[in-house]
């Protein structure tokens, strides 16, 4: 397997690795010519979901076609050739971020299998927390596998499931896993969708003509004209077929947990989720933030540009305080086109971001971000800020202190190198260096996005970093202890996908 491993992307420089990272974005077709370019525009629009890797299946006439790729959407379907090659009226993608695993050839979805009732191809967004027990047990009984991702464990699932119809043999597998997803699946005469009970992670179903559409976000749904119709509600399967569409809702109904996080970074702020404006949302939550933090004689409220960008307008807004680009962005700079030495590591953040000093120099500043991950980014930031005159510089955080891992599907750091999870808010704000630093509240956050508190004993998101209470089993986490709560070092390894 060492050529396979060797097939792998450059990782990003070390100060954009201070972020959490959101893991894939599906998407799917049924019923219309273009299926696959369809596909291509919605994981397009879906880039933000997953830079490491992307890939197409269609169905046409009796055949599947697959194409994956390391690498973005762009470079990988605006080929000619690799797109006459993709036809058919049905078609499903997804761009990967890998949380754990290589960012191999082998691990790119969607997967292809031949199982005894045809063709069965799957996308998933998530990860599946006993996708390593499951494995296990696959392997013990005669199952090959061809990648280290958890989303074959589901492939393998439906292939040994001795239920007669496609549906049925997805039901039973769905009933043996455990953890947060939306998946899409292509057989010969259908697209199939879930979302899990909780409704951890996001789908939506769209129309375009006579055609329909899933997808992981509707700003896919806007890049091809298609109509939002709903979201996917937790728990249901839906199936999309040359006579209509059909759902069923195979799980006990649960308490909905959906990842409060994709209000604060992950979604694309013109995507609507839940019924909610993500971009309204955000600037929700930075009103409240100004309502809750304000800074006293503040000159300028200065976003870290991008994700900081409307929370920063809310908080400008409610504060009275003027808002401004105090930081520019370098959008051209993604993946390091130097071998990062120790010259280039102190220069950092500055590849990426410079700050406007022409507005910042003897000003109170406020700086507006999305979150505070290791803490090395928003310390270069103060620092540049500081560098270019600022008489103080205030940080002001969109989310509440991310303190614990993410099982469900996120790229995040162990526990134990998250900032928060060791420190107190005064000693972040000494680590970072600025003048004073503050949160958002939980129940804040909450009332920002539509509930008037949060819920302690059914809360109405999944808020597992800031709180630690997992609302999916980890059954394979290896530091378990009462009450559902994570301690020490995430096991990256049993987690592998």
């Amino acid at each position: 397997m060492k050529p396979l491993e060797k097939e792998t992307l450059h990782k990003e420089t070390p100060w954009d690795d201070d972020k959490f990272h959101e893991e894939c974005g599906v998407f799917g077709v049924f019923g219309h010519e273009d299926a696959a370019a369809l596909t291509a525009l919605g994981l397009h629009a879906l880039q933000h979901r997953g830079q490491e890797a992307c890939g197409i299946v269609t169905f046409d006439e009796g055949n599947f076609t697959s194409h994956r790729a390391l690498g973005l959407v762009d470079s990988t379907f605006s080929r000619k050739d690799v797109m006459e090659r993709l036809k058919g009226h049905a078609s499903i993608g997804h761009n990967r971020y890998s949380t754990t695993g290589e960012p191999a050839l082998r691990n790119v979805q969607p997967l292809y299998g031949d199982l005894d009732f045809g063709g069965f191809a799957v996308a998933h967004n998530g990860n599946l927390t006993n996708a390593v027990t499951l494995r296990r047990d696959l392997v013990k009984n005669g199952s090959i596998f061809q990648s280290t991702s958890d989303t074959e464990v589901i492939v393998h699932l439906v292939a040994v499931s001795k239920k007669k119809t496609v549906i049925d043999r997805l039901v039973d597998a769905l009933h043996q896993i455990k953890g947060a997803y939306s998946l899409v699946a292509l057989t010969e005469d259908s697209v199939i969708g879930v979302r899990d009970p909780y409704g951890i992670r996001p789908l939506v179903l769209g129309q375009l003509g006579d055609s329909h559409i899933l997808a992981s976000e509707t700003c896919a749904l806007d890049i091809i004209g298609a109509d939002y119709v709903r979201d996917i509600m937790p728990g249901e399967l839906i199936i999309l077929k040359k006579d209509g569409i059909s759902s069923l809702f195979p799980f006990e109904k649960t308490q909905s947990r959906f990842c409060v996080f994709e209000y604060i970074y992950f979604a694309r702020p013109d995507s609507f989720m839940e019924g909610r404006s993500v971009y309204e949302m955000r600037k929700q939550i930075g009103a409240e933030l100004a309502s809750e933090s304000p800074v006293p004689n503040a000159d300028l409220v200065v976003p870290v540009p991008d994700s900081g960008v409307p929370s920063a307008i809310g908080y400008a807004a409610a504060s009275g305080v003027p808002f401004e680009l105090g930081i520019i962005r370098n959008h051209y700079v993604g993946r390091t086109f130097i071998e990062p030495t120790d010259t280039i590591r102190h220069l950092g953040v500055k590849l990426k971001h410079n700050a406007n000093k022409a507005y910042l120099k003897d000003k109170i500043v406020v700086l507006v971000d999305d979150s505070i991950v290791r803490g090395t980014t928003s310390r270069k930031i103060v620092e540049m800020v500081r560098e270019a005159g600022a008489k103080e510089v205030h940080m002001r955080i969109s989310s509440p202190p991310t303190s614990y891992s993410c099982f469900y599907g996120i790229d995040t750091p162990r526990t134990e190198e998250l900032l928060a999870h060791s420190k107190s808010v005064e000693e972040i704000r000494d680590f970072i260096g600025c003048d004073s630093l503050a949160y958002i509240s939980l129940d804040g956050l909450y009332k920002a996005v539509g509930e008037s508190k949060r819920n302690a004993a059914a809360p109405q998101f999944c808020d597992a970093c800031f709180t630690g209470s997992y609302p999916v089993e980890l059954v394979d986490s290896v530091n378990h202890c009462a009450g559902g709560k994570v301690s020490g070092m995430q096991d990256r390894a049993a987690q592998k996908r």
